[in-house]
């Protein structure tokens, strides 16, 4: 018998089989979005210095390990003894959005965009968990400015514990190397929303006063509170309007710890990481002074984002226990509950403004933590809805990439929509 005679229609279409397999696993992964920019070829570097780590290729690297750049000062805030579950949600419907009048899928969303973790949770189970650029789940992904809102939330819980009077203290009650100051002299609820009306400028061009205070951060002259009580014309009467201003944040950071006689650290620690039942070690940037950076550099893992997230959604519970008081927590996030000027709509053109939240304008109490670059923790309490971004967009705000943050948005509606949400 010829070896192929008997069988050669059925192992033809056998080898044709294999042989269309060994080509597909002969195919290079598909490209994830300027991965060739962002450092891939030489395994996503970290920076050597406080000075570099910014700078391509060291962006996915240093983003996700930002304690290992030599010379950055961090301090530790310890995981839980026991983390809290995360447990995978059972198979549901499939996430889709629009945008620009086209239909996408979530891997399409990750297709396009320079995403580097994407988590999905309902009711505090994991809908999708998704790693990118090489980064895996105990990397501790840079906030930016979703620190501003860690910070809020110790802030309010500092009040609920009598350690500040009132958030119509003036900061210089209890910052006193900014008394006298004109940020010494603007209440906390003021700075809170943005709105001390002292002008501070945040372009992201380096040459601005966030450039300024962020290399007073590294070291350079001439130190963190020299620079903000450097701050001094009022263009507007406080607390009128809204106008994004990152030393607002790190006043409301100095307020804290002074009235509290506590590090940011410490109060991370045993107000917020031990209580979600934290999975890794968090860690936030310290100045010089060692202080830590409070507007934009807190670094966690993309579960214990999601924790926290949920920590929010819960309206400040975890379990039975209430985490951060509720008033607090619904005068930070709440559109109804602003001023008319800082509702969806008027504080800018689509967000609104809350204390250190931001507001969307939906019918459903909806808001969200975000920083520059594309960061992002957004919340929809009634619907129990989570979603954790950290990425490496091209610019720091939508004046600089406006897609990929109009994109973002249309996910999170998607997401809405998806999983049973409100999204009108």
């Amino acid at each position: 018998m010829k070896p192929w005679s008997m069988n050669t229609p059925v192992r033809s279409t056998r080898c044709l089989a294999w042989a269309g397999l060994l080509a597909a696993l002969a195919l290079p992964a598909a490209a994830e979005p300027d991965e060739r920019t962002l450092g891939k070829d030489s395994g996503y570097p970290i920076g050597t210095n406080v000075a570099n780590w910014y700078e391509m290729p060291n962006w996915i690297g240093s983003w996700s390990a930002l304690d290992q750049v030599p010379g950055m000062l961090t301090a530790v805030a310890p995981r839980a003894g026991m983390p809290s579950p995360l447990p995978k949600a059972a198979q549901g419907p499939a996430i889709t959005y629009r945008y620009r009048n086209l239909g996408y899928t979530l891997d399409e969303y990750l297709a396009r965009r320079r995403i580097t973790g994407l988590l999905v949770l309902k009711n505090g189970e994991i809908v999708t968990e998704r790693y990118r650029y090489g980064r895996t789940a105990d990397a501790r992904f840079l906030s930016f400015s979703m620190a501003k809102s860690v910070t809020s939330l110790l802030l309010g819980m500092a009040v609920s514990r009598g350690a500040i009077a009132s958030l119509d203290d003036t900061a210089g009650k209890y910052a006193q190397d900014l008394a006298g100051s004109a940020y010494g002299d603007t209440t906390i609820r003021q700075l809170l929303r943005m709105s001390s009306g002292l002008r501070f400028t945040e372009r992201y061009d380096g040459q601005d006063d966030v450039a300024r205070l962020t290399r007073s951060v590294a070291g350079g002259p001439p130190g963190v509170v020299n620079v903000l009580r450097s701050i001094s014309e009022r263009q507007s009467p406080a607390g009128e309007k809204f106008v994004y201003a990152s030393a607002e944040s790190e006043v409301l950071g100095r307020v804290l710890t002074a009235a509290t006689g506590r590090s940011i650290t410490a109060l991370t620690a045993e107000w917020l990481w031990q209580p979600i039942g934290a999975e890794h070690d968090a860690f936030w940037r310290l100045s010089p002074d060692r202080h830590e950076v409070a507007y934009a550099f807190f670094n966690a893992s993309l579960r214990d984002w999601g924790r926290l997230g949920l920590l929010l959604a819960n309206d400040g519970r975890v379990g039975t226990r209430q985490i951060v008081p509720p008033d607090y927590l619904l005068d930070a996030t709440d559109g109804a509950r602003q001023p008319e000027a800082f509702r969806p709509g008027r504080a800018t053109p689509y967000f609104g403004y809350g204390y250190q939240f931001w507001l969307f304008p939906l019918k459903t109490r909806s808001f969200a933590m975000q920083g520059v670059h594309g960061q992002a923790v957004f919340v929809q309490p009634a619907s129990g809805i989570v979603m954790v971004q950290t990425a490496a967009y091209a610019g720091a705000g939508g004046a600089q990439d406006p897609e990929s943050y109009a994109e973002r948005t249309a996910l999170w509606l998607g997401v809405l929509r998806s999983l049973g949400g409100q999204a009108d």
